[in-house]
């Protein structure tokens, strides 16, 4: 039997957050916000919103930013929620890539390293773009990134990728 979700200890995790349908910016809000009041979850941070062009996906326009949260949930159970408030607005899975309403990535747990069917951590992917992690360096630049260093130092590989921060 798992231990219940108030045994674990608090980690804290960033979500990358995007969105190229509907009001984007309304979109990543709201999602924060749902995340902000997830079980034994403190939203501590939230990075400004980027404008990024479409990676190896069909679309418009994306916003981005990162969350960073402390949160005693599981890895799975985070990610689960994560899900559930992506199906809350609309987001649909017809393709890989597809474009979509709302998109909620765990980039980070703590410094665990996992490679399941569900769930990889860290993102598969964090470490080659740009529109995760200019805004995971907004505001958590010294963070290490388990296998690949740290996060500031990260972002000169991506450097040729467009990423432009928008007021708030």
């Amino acid at each position: 039997m798992a231990a219940p979700t108030s045994a674990l200890a608090p980690s804290d995790a960033f979500i990358g957050l995007g969105a190229n349908l509907g009001d984007r910016a309304r979109q990543i809000e709201s999602a924060c916000a749902e995340i902000a009041v997830l079980p034994t979850t403190t939203l501590l941070a939230r990075s400004t919103l980027y404008a990024s062009a479409p990676l190896d996906a069909p679309g418009g326009e994306y916003l981005n930013a990162v969350a960073h949260v402390r949160t005693a949930l599981a890895p799975l159970e985070l990610l689960r929620a994560l899900q559930a408030i992506e199906s809350r607005h609309g987001r649909l899975r017809p393709f890989a890539g597809a474009p979509r309403t709302l998109d909620l990535d765990l980039l980070l747990y703590g410094d665990v390293v996992l490679a399941s069917d569900e769930l990889t951590l860290p993102h598969p992917r964090l470490h080659a773009r740009a529109f995760v992690l200019v805004p995971l360096a907004e505001i958590a630049p010294e963070r290490v990134v388990p296998g690949r260093g740290r996060v500031v130092d990260l972002c000169a590989a991506v450097a040729s990728q467009r990423v432009a921060k928008l007021d708030r």
